[in-house]
């Protein structure tokens, strides 16, 4: 039985096994071994010893789910109010837990999904419990080691900061995001989109604007920011220049890259039919720049976002994530500063994943994606 179990869960034991001579888990408990001591040692028994029972797939995953993730939060529960004051055993099973987990993402990423659904559920289910487990070692890591609340404070405070926080996070986003970020995201990738065009119909453009582009999109953020501040004033306007000199460069190279994409013998084949440059450039070639075409909106998507907290350190009204960072850095309020950096991460996050439902609707007959 023991050879069958994969060295994951032949870790976890070993690492239960040694949790046992450092309790208790936490020191300041009166008690050496308690009723949630043993329940957590069940877990994690339970856990390690799945692999070897038999089961088949979606049992040992259930199984792995039920003990990895029921010893932990039995474990955040128990040194909540104790930071600083774990011992040996609580970091030795919290790593046990963890291996429990990184089997349970084994597992899920082996099945062979039996349905489009089911492998749109595998796909979501193994990223959300790799995500989850990098929150709960950064909250047993902060809360069992001690670590001061003002150089890294654990995810549930941020969360409830979060929580509290709505409204600012609110008026911030829409400052940053619906006006900064959009406005200067359309007109960035639209004139980078249009060049391009422009370049590949006029040689001496192609052969003039892409070493420029090259110089351009090597100009350092802090160095621009300050400028269109000046030109452009202090509200939201500013923010989108800065947005669409670092949009218009990635959208440029990439759509003139893919324009390149298209086979001689597909250009060949629009000559005989006497396809002309328009109908070549609409029903041939940037069908084949899709690809490059989306690849920009998705890299531009995150420079954009990145652009305009950054163009709002040099100068904005009273709202803003950028302006909230560096305010809230200033008063030690650290926790309103992580929970700005998760708003902005999750409005990231939202957005490219709607641009990648959009390239997959687009692109579905390309190679990438049918195999996907």
């Amino acid at each position: 039985m023991i050879a069958r179990m994969p060295w994951q869960s032949l870790t976890a034991l070993l690492l239960a096994a040694i949790a046992l001579f450092g309790l208790p888990i936490v020191a300041s408990d009166a008690s050496a071994v308690s009723a949630t001591t043993l329940v957590i040692f069940a877990l994690v028994l339970a856990g390690a010893a799945a692999p070897a029972l038999r089961l088949s797939a979606v049992a040992e995953a259930a199984l792995l789910f039920v003990a990895a993730h029921g010893a932990a939060w039995l474990l955040l529960a128990g040194v909540a109010g104790h930071e600083g004051d774990a011992g040996f055993a609580f970091f030795a099973l919290v790593a046990a837990c963890w291996l429990i987990a990184w089997r349970l993402v084994s597992v899920l990423s082996a099945m062979t999904p039996r349905s489009r659904q089911a492998g749109a559920a595998l796909r979501l289910l193994v990223p959300a419990i790799f995500g989850a487990w990098l929150l709960i070692l950064w909250e047993a890591i902060t809360r069992g080691a001690g670590i001061p609340f003002i150089l890294l404070p654990p995810p549930s405070a941020i969360g409830l900061r979060f929580a509290n926080s709505l409204p600012i996070l609110a008026a911030d986003v829409n400052q940053t995001i619906f006006k900064s970020v959009v406005a200067g995201y359309a007109i960035g990738c639209g004139a980078g989109f249009a060049v391009a065009i422009l370049a590949d119909r006029f040689l001496f453009l192609r052969r003039g604007l892409m070493p420029i582009g090259n110089m351009v999109s090597a100009l350092p953020i802090i160095g621009v920011a300050p400028i269109m501040v000046m030109w452009f004033g202090f509200d939201w306007h500013s923010k989108a220049a800065v947005v669409a000199i670092m949009t218009f460069f990635p959208m440029l190279v990439n759509t003139v890259a893919g324009l390149s994409a298209s086979g001689a013998m597909e250009r060949d084949l629009m000559r005989t039919y006497a396809a002309g440059y328009t109908q070549t450039l609409v029903k041939l070639r940037l069908p084949a720049a899709a690809p490059f075409i989306f690849n920009a909106l998705k890299i531009n998507s995150t420079l954009a976002l990145i652009g305009a907290i950054v163009a709002e350190f040099f100068g904005t009204p009273v709202v803003g994530m950028g302006f909230r960072i560096s305010t809230e850095v200033g008063r030690m309020n650290v926790d309103m500063v992580w929970a700005e950096i998760a708003a902005a991460a999750l409005a990231g996050s939202i957005f490219y994943g709607v641009l990648a439902l959009i390239e997959r609707a687009v692109t579905f007959w390309h190679p990438s994606v049918r195999g996907g």
